[in-house]
């Protein structure tokens, strides 16, 4: 086993300040907002006529500085690193992005989000939150969108949210874009002439995402395809700052960042399984349901198994530690297991229960500085 004071601290997401739910605030309301402007934000941003929110899936802070030279464009903005959410997954952090507020508040608190109670087991559910479907099918109707997710949107504004064609009639869209004007595109041009027309059309302030460079990462890895898809979006954000009308702020984020994991896969060894009714979570974001009566039992025996690789934390833990935000409602609360694994060295934890139509090279998930910090670039046209 590692010594223990090599093992790394959990870079805990800054909900206070410096992370990406403070971003949509600032931007709507401007330097006048109630929490004032951020000083990691430059003035000119809230100074300028129009805004457009970028948001590229899957680019970290650490991946861009790695490839600087890949991405002149954008690494030219001005800016750093900002924290996104725990656990540092999509759905967790777009909803965050959009809502304004952490995981606990607004309750998409990961990937796969236990539906039925404290207990995953043979009578409850777990929802993927990016398919909105359960091991039933579509669960739109047993899980409204709506409902699930009951925060507001983009400050109770009505904005133009440019996102990919395929995802406009998700069960998730409904949960952290509802009540927005989605305009569909198929491609990396449709985005940028999207993007282009809304402001031509007169907004002031535009949403628009693009998921490439994670879907690169999960398949292929950080290297090669990776290095291709973010010279391609480089290219991308430096058409949008030449097309756009004069005095708008671009500004360029992330929801997460990205760790190469490939075949590290770790089993849960029988003295873990014995103990649980099921999983949720994600590979690199584990929550573990105990059975009845068994959770401190659980938290000794996880903490045992993984204590070398993954920061192995009890529920109350991991919400008195403040990693899903200073507030976590009832109803969060109880779509959360008992013990969380979560690496911190390049590996996963398998559930049986978890398919992916492809083996995932690149991961996130954990609370790395990896996948955590990730950018929040800007430029005035």
């Amino acid at each position: 086993m590692a010594d223990e004071h090599l093992t790394p601290d959990p870079v805990v997401p800054d909900y206070s300040d410096a992370c990406v739910t403070r971003l949509v605030p600032a931007l709507l309301d401007g330097p006048e907002g109630p929490d004032g402007w951020p000083d990691w934000l430059p003035a000119e941003v809230g100074e300028a006529s129009r805004v457009l929110l970028l948001v590229l899936d899957g680019l970290g802070w650490r991946q861009l500085q790695a490839r600087a030279d890949r991405a002149p464009s954008i690494t030219a903005l001005r800016g750093g690193p900002i924290t996104t959410v725990a656990p540092t997954t999509t759905a967790a952090a777009l909803t965050s992005i959009s809502t304004g507020v952490p995981p606990g508040e607004h309750g998409v608190v990961g990937y796969r989000i236990a539906v039925g109670g404290a207990d995953v087991g043979a009578h409850a559910e777990v929802l993927n939150a990016l398919r909105w479907t359960t091991a039933r099918g579509d669960a739109r109707r047993r899980h409204d969108p709506r409902a699930f997710q009951p925060c507001s949107l983009f400050g109770d504004q009505w904005p133009p949210v440019v996102t990919r064609r395929a995802f406009l009639e998700s069960g998730f869209t409904a949960a952290h874009l509802s009540d927005t004007r989605l305009v569909g595109y198929d491609d990396r041009a449709g985005l940028v002439q999207s993007v282009v027309d809304a402001f031509a059309g007169g907004e002031a302030f535009v949403y628009a995402y693009w998921d490439d460079i994670d879907r690169t990462a999960h398949e292929f890895g950080l290297a090669g395809h990776y290095d291709e898809e973010l010279t391609a979006c480089d290219a991308m954000v430096a058409e949008l700052l030449d097309r756009l009308p004069s005095d708008t702020a671009v500004v360029v984020t992330a929801d997460h960042g990205q760790v190469h994991v490939d075949d590290q896969m770790l089993e849960l060894p029988t003295a873990v399984s014995g103990l649980i009714d099921g999983q949720s979570g994600e590979a690199r974001f584990r929550w573990l349901h105990s059975r009845p009566g068994a959770a401190i039992e659980l938290a000794a025996a996880a903490s045992e198994a993984f204590s070398d690789v993954a920061w192995v934390r009890s529920v109350d833990q991991v919400v008195a530690d403040g990693w899903l935000g200073p507030i976590v409602t009832g109803s969060a609360r109880r779509r959360l297991g008992d013990v969380a694994v979560v690496p911190h060295e390049p590996v996963a934890i398998v559930d049986p229960a978890e398919h992916t139509s492809i083996h995932l090279i690149g991961r996130h998930g954990s609370l790395t500085a990896d996948e955590v910090l990730v950018p929040a670039l800007c430029a005035v046209t």
